[in-house]
């Protein structure tokens, strides 16, 4: 626990590095929004400077409301010993409200239908520069290239460029303030858009004016990034480099505001990002502006993953296999997500095929998740920090008719195929329901007795020398949380289905809790040299080498005279050689003799069908499947027993 908080302290110390870094991980997504944001809300409309003005006061009032004061302000508060994101939120109250399931699993499947077309629209966005040369040049096969070799290169961690982020976001943050300062200079009258009366006067006065929040709102998609990756940044280095970051956002946002009144009247053509560099400067610019829409990109797919991992643990998504291919803390390679987002990028891109189609769909997804983690963050204000009632209320009530106002605005996209980012995040939804809702179903049908009815059982069975040998050690994987019970499964296992005859029965529980790297365990030695549970207590983000740790727990344990781990076997224990260990994992599989409720017929259903596809229990707790034995057994619900069976002589 100590080293816990010396973490969470280290995490969140100030320093110039640590600056640098944030700079390259989490602004990606809300730092290349420019290059979409005043395009979208011109669309095809002629200049006006209620307009302009208007569209310029959202923007910096929905930066200062959405992101500087509940995210980077409030919710980075809400940190789980130094990690964020809507999991690890989820994990802070999941005890205290088991109905927070859903929230979590609404804002995690947007945000990862979200993770799948902001590496389309930001890619898109900056190489579709090349069209100031060329209006008629293709750029889909150089964004679909872009984003294969970006998929691809993850399986080696991204370490090797990693490094260069931060300097390059630098550069970009840097770029946006010289080229939207250079353009403010000729016309400062835009900063009166700083009064909310122009932001009011467009919602309520301009024509249409209210769907235009749906553009203002991609000023704000990358919020949820910020308290995602809070973990890797640390809270202190987070709300500094964000006053660099959203003052070079503005001076470019009002740069482009200056440049496009210049044209009151007229209609805007091409992107009034690219339009206010210089003409020598095009070039630059334009490979700048990949660059950063690279690593936007990489920062969405890197917190997939880790979403990912968060929700296996978790128990909201089928165990699937996951990678370390570096020793970067918090580097996850997820093969299975990798490759479903790569074709998920590449459909978005040629459903949609400029950026400005996907303006019209982006940002659904993601007001949604705002509006899921504004929940969770209300709760845990009022659970965890008990503030005032009235003080969560108040906070609840405004945010959420911001959130609401966004989401009915950006309810447009629906119609411009917003939905298909809606339908992605209602799969992804489905699959964590599923899976949640079936462990739900079988903890409530598992069947436990109590262990020390069977003492006498397993201290006869070691002894009984009628029976062949099974192991030495014999290890078997237990859900039972009290370690005076067991599944009754266990023991039919040991002693109806084969017999198994060991010298030390071991029972290995593992209890995901809380805290994100916690790694405890501790031993009950129940009968000395006959019976022993082991109870690890693993954090969410931790990854269960249940083999490894087991070796580890057996050293300590040899070390301190336990337990005596030589062979039992005479020849082999005179040469003080280790005994042989074997583990037992049981298997559940949905027997025909069941009467289930349609619905958990349904639920059951699509849980067997995703185990199928899904990694092994042995391979899911990282065990060697050289001594792991699986035994499936049926997981009998609601027995039929309403029927008649006649004998006949």
């Amino acid at each position: 626990m100590a080293s816990m908080q010396q973490h969470s302290r280290n995490i969140h110390k100030l320093s110039a590095a640590g600056l640098l870094v944030t700079l390259g991980i989490i602004y990606g997504d809300i730092g290349t929004s420019p290059l979409y944001v005043m395009k979208a809300i011109l669309g095809e409309q002629k200049v006006s400077k209620e307009l302009v003005l208007g569209g310029l006061s959202c923007v910096f009032w929905t930066l200062t409301l959405q992101t500087t004061i509940k995210y980077v302000i409030l919710t980075l508060r809400a940190d789980n010993n130094g990690e964020g994101g809507i999991f690890s939120l989820f994990a802070l109250l999941r005890r205290r409200n088991k109905r927070l399931v859903w929230p979590a699993l609404i804002g995690g499947s947007a945000l990862l239908a979200d993770g799948m077309i902001t590496p389309p629209i930001s890619v898109s966005a900056a190489i579709e520069g090349l069209k100031i040369f060329n209006p008629n040049f293709d750029t889909i096969p150089i964004v679909i290239t872009i984003l294969v070799v970006l998929f691809v290169v993850q399986r080696f961690g991204t370490k090797f460029i990693g490094n260069s982020f931060g300097p390059i976001m630098l550069t970009w943050f840097c770029m946006l303030a010289i080229l939207g300062a250079n353009q403010l200079v000729k016309n400062v009258e835009v900063l009166y858009a700083l009064n909310p009366y122009y932001a009011i006067n467009l919602l309520s006065n301009y024509p249409g004016g209210f769907w235009l929040l749906g553009a203002v709102f991609l000023c704000t998609t990358g919020a949820e990034a910020l308290y995602s990756d809070l973990g890797h940044c640390g809270r202190a280095n987070i709300r500094v480099s964000w006053i660099f970051v959203k003052t070079c956002l503005l001076l470019n946002y009002f740069g482009q505001g200056a440049w496009i009144l210049q044209f009151e009247g007229a209609t805007i053509q091409g992107n009034p990002f690219y339009n206010i560099m210089p003409e020598w400067f095009l070039w630059i610019g334009i490979a700048i502006a990949t660059m950063a829409a690279i690593i936007a990109s990489q920062a969405l797919i890197s917190g997939s993953y880790t979403l990912i991992s968060e929700a296996i643990r978790l128990n909201l998504w089928p165990k699937v296999r996951i990678h370390y291919p570096t020793v970067m803390k918090g580097q996850l390679y997820v093969p299975s997500i990798n490759w479903f987002l790569m074709a998920g990028c590449i459909f978005i891109v040629l459903l949609f095929r400029e950026s400005s189609n996907m303006e019209a769909a982006y940002g659904l997804a993601i007001s949604i998740t705002m509006m899921m983690t504004t929940v969770l963050l209300c709760y845990y204000l009022l659970l965890v920090r008990h503030v005032s009632f009235i003080a969560v209320l108040t906070l609840f009530i405004f945010y959420s008719i911001i959130e609401i106002v966004f989401l009915i605005a950006n309810l447009k996209k629906f119609l411009h195929l917003g939905y298909v980012t809606l339908l992605i995040a209602g799969g992804i939804a489905i699959v964590m329901w599923i899976w949640y809702a079936a462990r739900k179903i079988k903890n409530r049908l598992t069947e436990y007795v109590m262990l020390d009815e069977y003492y006498p059982w397993l201290i006869e069975l070691s002894h009984d020398m009628s029976i062949p040998k099974y192991a030495t050690h014999l290890v078997y994987l237990t859900s039972a949380n009290n370690p005076r019970h067991i599944e009754s499964k266990i023991i039919y296992s040991i002693f109806n289905k084969q017999p198994k005859r060991a010298d030390v029965y071991w029972f290995v529980h593992v209890d995901v809790v809380d805290e994100p790297y916690t790694m405890e365990y501790s031993v009950d030695v129940i009968l000395p040299n006959d019976l022993v549970r082991v109870d690890f207590r693993l954090g969410f983000r931790v990854e269960q080498k249940i083999n490894l740790y087991f070796r580890k727990v057996v050293e300590d344990m040899v070390k301190n005279k336990e337990v005596d781990f030589t062979s039992r076997y005479n020849s082999l224990n005179k040469r003080n050689i280790i005994g042989d260990f074997k583990f037992i994992v049981l298997e559940k599989h949905l027997s025909h003799d069941n009467d289930l409720p349609p619905l958990e017929q349904i639920i059951m259903d699509g849980y067997f069908i995703l185990k199928n596809i899904s990694l092994s229990e042995p391979s899911a707790f990282g065990l060697d499947t050289s001594n792991v034995v699986i035994e499936k057994v049926p997981l009998i619900i609601n027995v039929m027993e309403n029927f008649e069976l006649k004998r006949i002589r």
